[in-house]
């Protein structure tokens, strides 16, 4: 194990891959022209994709996981309400009815639906958060909120602030 943690310090002092986080934003950026403002967030649901604006031109693209059925997905201009940290869930009344075994709540945790980070999209039951089950992103699969790799929600809720435009489009 020592000799393991010796070679990966000698890659990344001498490589330059000291900086993961920052080199793996570095490689989602994409040419995105838009005309939105930047630090704000354009979901396109039909291409399971959403862009955090950087500048007219430019974003960083995350793969998400939308709506399976047609009535599950939502269209419309948002604003950041509310952010949590391994947030708890509840399952909606829709979900209890179909599956009565659903407990109540499920505490925030590697176990939770939700996954390591939420981000509240005004006072709508939608919001971006992580999940439990990274097989679904890039699918048609939720209940309707819009799923992220937990990786990637953590470094969008760093980059997202109360307020900021959410667009969510086909």
């Amino acid at each position: 194990m020592k000799w393991i943690l010796i070679l990966v310090w000698i890659s990344t002092t001498l490589f330059g891959y000291s900086d993961y986080y920052s080199d793996y934003l570095d490689n989602k950026i994409v040419n995105f022209p838009n005309d939105k403002e930047p630090g704000s967030i354009v979901i396109k649901t039909h291409q399971r994709r959403l862009y955090y604006i950087l500048d007219d031109q430019t974003a960083y693209q995350f793969p998400i996981a939308v709506g399976k059925r047609p009535k599950d997905r939502f269209y419309g201009v948002f604003e950041i309400s509310a952010k949590a940290k391994w947030p708890n869930w509840r399952p909606t009344p829709s979900m209890l009815e179909k599956d009565p075994s659903l407990p109540e709540v499920v505490k925030g945790g590697r176990r939770n639906p939700l996954g390591a980070r939420a981000i509240y999209l005004g006072d709508s039951p939608f919001r971006i958060h992580g999940t439990n089950n990274p097989r679904s992103i890039g699918k048609f699969a939720s209940h309707g909120c819009i799923r992220m790799y937990n990786r990637d929600v953590k470094e969008l809720y760093k980059l997202v602030h109360r307020w900021d435009r959410v667009y969510v489009q086909r």
